[in-house]
């Protein structure tokens, strides 16, 4: 028998944020910090090259803004959505309590990511 009125659920929306965010974190960070945290450091790039006038126009272009933004919030997802599907494997059942607290914080970071780059 067809179920005519399914339930409606609003987790594809949170997978889909977990899943992008995931996919961030694995392909995008690590270049990320390979960069910023091992070749510049060891002058492998020049340091000029990310002098703060050329990072400030690079984060207030749209193409920056949205890299910056993606960086922060995208991976906030990801983790929140972890912490929020791991307290249901430690039993503890927080209910929509629990999700509000962990989707409002990682809607939180992104809405101070947004702020920010807009405060440039």
């Amino acid at each position: 028998m067809i179920n005519t009125n399914p339930k409606r659920s609003d987790e594809p929306v949170w997978w889909g944020l977990f899943g992008a965010g995931g996919t961030w974190f694995a392909m995008v960070t690590p270049i990320t910090i390979l960069v910023l945290g091992i070749l510049v450091p060891l002058g492998v790039i020049d340091s000029a090259a990310l002098s703060y006038e050329r990072v400030a126009d690079f984060a207030t272009s749209i193409i920056g803004a949205l890299f910056v933004i993606a960086t922060i919030a995208l991976p906030m997802w990801h983790a929140m959505h972890r912490v929020h599907h791991g307290m249901h494997d430690l039993k503890l059942h927080t209910g929509l309590i629990g999700k509000i607290a962990c989707y409002g914080i990682a809607a939180l970071f992104s809405v101070l990511a947004v702020v920010f780059i807009l405060m440039i």
